[in-house]
């Protein structure tokens, strides 16, 4: 079997590996002209950690990432609402891993041209159509050069992303991504460790939320580490398109962001603003998704990661649902089955859980358990019990663990 993948992000890498191990050939083909390593920092959770541990990819993440010790959700003066242990400090049997989102693509690149070859990554090749038979299926792609090729195979996957050619194909009325008014502002400092130096803080609430986490002890040998930093903010609202298109390379306005950080957030750990103020460079993102689809897979083609299911960058599923979607569909293309009924079971398999998730993060996914605390209590409190319940915090964080598959009992048992 003969599987095209097209996009090289971490979902199509990813995929690729997964097919490669199960005994399939796969062609990769990646519209921009090289692989770069771009965004900042993301979160992999352990059940998809799980997933690129069985092909022996531990010691390479631990190099340029940090094992994520732990979780807490503050309010924007720091006061503390739930805190938990992740990965193996929680007692699962895989760590989580905080990483520079372009250094996992880079891992996984690696490990695709040491096991599968250079030339089976085809850069500079877009996807302008395909078309398929009852046997096969065949991708026409414009080059870098200006040139046109088709190249057919028994299966394409359209790993392509939130602005994914193959879900146009099939969706062509379906327009941009959904806007929520949110910019998502990023970047990362070598900075001094807090905490464990494994941390991870979500603080704030409605008007704006902070994330810290380091991604990197592999700085210098001053003991720093390199610290992501992200603040989210709404400045605009769902009845208005982005100010500027989604793009994980698109630089910053520090007099923007400055606005909704400088006399919000007071935290003991560190001055917020200061930190922002001394990132040399960061980024910005209009937080977008789209609306479930009914169908991912047509016949011989199907949809993977963002371009089957963009979601809100919240409760750290982004690529780790890129990469059990690989894992689903290598296992269920090596069934036994024909083509089409295992791309109709993966669809079957993956389809309805990662549309809730879409769905309960525009609710605020577990960070919502901050939003409910500053509503009820915007300027602080002395005893969080007479804010929230335990069993509220409890049915927000621990159910959206199990909605998404990574609590303790889902991971081990898997």
């Amino acid at each position: 079997m003969r599987v095209l993948i097209v996009g090289g992000g971490i979902g199509g890498l990813a995929t690729a590996l997964k097919l490669h191990q199960a005994g399939l050939e796969v062609e990769i083909f990646e519209r921009s002209p090289e692989i770069r390593e771009l965004g900042v920092g993301i979160n992999t959770l352990p059940h998809a950690i799980k997933e690129l541990a069985d092909l022996g990819l531990l010691d390479a993440l631990d190099k340029v990432a940090i094992r994520t010790h732990e979780l807490i959700y503050m309010n924007r003066f720091g006061q503390e609402i739930w805190r938990e242990k992740r990965g193996l400090d929680a007692g699962l049997d895989y760590p989580q891993f905080s990483i520079h989102r372009g250094k996992l693509q880079k891992v996984l690149l690696d490990v695709v041209l040491d096991r599968i070859g250079a030339d089976h990554v085809h850069t500079g090749h877009e996807l302008t159509g395909f078309s398929q038979t009852a046997e096969q299926v065949t991708g026409t792609f414009a080059t870098a050069s200006g040139t046109s090729t088709e190249v057919s195979g028994d299966v394409l996957i359209g790993a392509d992303g939130i602005h994914s050619a193959v879900r146009r194909t099939y969706y062509p009325d379906e327009g941009p991504p959904s806007w929520n008014g949110i910019i998502l502002w990023r970047g990362a400092l070598e900075t001094d460790p807090f905490l464990t130096g494994r941390s991870m803080i979500i603080a704030g609430g409605l008007a704006a939320k902070l994330v810290l986490y380091p991604i990197s002890n592999d700085v210098s040998d001053s003991g720093k580490t390199l610290l992501n930093w992200a603040v989210a903010s709404k400045i605009g609202d769902s009845t208005s398109p982005p100010p500027r298109r989604e793009d994980w390379s698109r630089a910053g306005r520090l007099d923007e962001l400055m606005a909704k950080v400088e006399g919000v957030f007071h935290l003991d750990l560190l001055d917020v603003p200061a930190l922002i103020r001394a990132t040399p460079e960061f980024y910005e993102y209009p937080m977008c998704d789209r609306d479930p689809l009914p169908r991912w897979s047509h016949g011989r083609v199907t949809l993977l990661g963002d371009a089957a299911h963009p979601m809100y960058p919240v409760g750290s599923n982004g690529a780790s649902q890129a990469i059990l979607d690989a894992c689903a569909l290598a296992d269920l293309l090596t069934s036994g089955h024909s083509v089409e009924a295992a791309l109709t079971a993966y669809d079957d398999a993956r389809r309805p859980m990662t549309a809730e998730i879409v769905r309960k993060n525009r609710l605020g996914g577990p960070e919502g358990v901050i939003d409910l605390v500053e509503q009820r209590a915007p300027d602080g409190f002395n005893n969080l019990s007479d804010v929230v319940t335990e069993d509220e915090i409890k049915a927000l964080v621990s159910g959206y663990a199990q909605l998404a598959g990574f609590s303790k009992e889902a991971v081990n048992r898997g």
